[in-house]
């Protein structure tokens, strides 16, 4: 499932934000749909607390490696 489907449904699903204020959010960053969750709190459809929430899921869901060395054969 695509990164930004992820996100949409975390944020139906956990946040109960509704699929109005995600599609006029959307419409708004068209270009640039990484700043869905910065465009959902200026519109104040949701608070400081929620694009908190939203930050540390989207930290938590990406994945990281370390300490990975690559060996060319």
């Amino acid at each position: 499932m695509p990164e930004s489907s992820r996100l949409i449904q975390f944020l139906t699903d956990e946040l109960k934000v509704s699929s109005n204020a995600i599609a006029l959010a959307m419409q708004q960053c068209e270009q640039s749909p990484n700043l869905l969750p910065i465009v959902l709190w200026q519109y104040g459809l949701i608070n400081l607390s929620e694009l908190e929430q939203i930050f540390d899921w989207m930290a938590a869901s990406t994945c990281v490696i370390s300490n990975v060395r690559y060996i060319h054969p």
